[in-house]
């Protein structure tokens, strides 16, 4: 199967009150193509997925307090830890794409699986000349 014959949907998640682990499941399920009728783990078959209002998303139990993320430099004494009450402030896009990374199989497919994931803080979008489907939370 070549990718000119793959059709890929466009689908709208509303981060507003939701779990941050089970809105990342449902995404990335729908970026790696686990829904599709001919799905196969070695061809990319994924959708597109619009994230909107990142900044309202929630945690379960005491995580907010003491969920930290952590990212190295590479010098010695570089690592740098920020808590997600600080990461929510400054970039909250950031904490959906890494639930969504952390929840995707680990190889090439997976690269170009989270390419196709678009957050934004608010209700708005730029990919204006679309109309996605909505993505159901049961």
């Amino acid at each position: 199967m070549n990718n000119k014959k793959i059709i890929r949907d466009w689908y709208l998640a509303d981060a507003k009150n939701q779990i941050l682990g089970r809105l990342s499941t449902k995404i990335a399920r729908v970026l790696y193509g686990k829904g599709k009728k001919n799905f196969s783990p070695n061809i990319d078959l994924g959708d597109f997925v619009i994230v909107i209002n990142a900044e309202s998303v929630k945690l379960s139990g005491r995580k907010k307090e003491s969920k930290v993320y952590q990212r190295h430099s590479g010098y010695p004494g570089g690592l740098k830890e920020e808590s997600f009450l600080k990461l929510q402030e400054r970039k909250p896009e950031e904490i959906i794409k890494k639930a969504v990374k952390g929840m995707l199989p680990k190889n090439k497919i997976a690269s170009k699986a989270i390419k196709r994931l678009k957050v934004y803080r608010g209700g708005d979008y730029k990919e204006k000349n679309i109309t996605p489907k909505e993505l159901k939370f049961n």
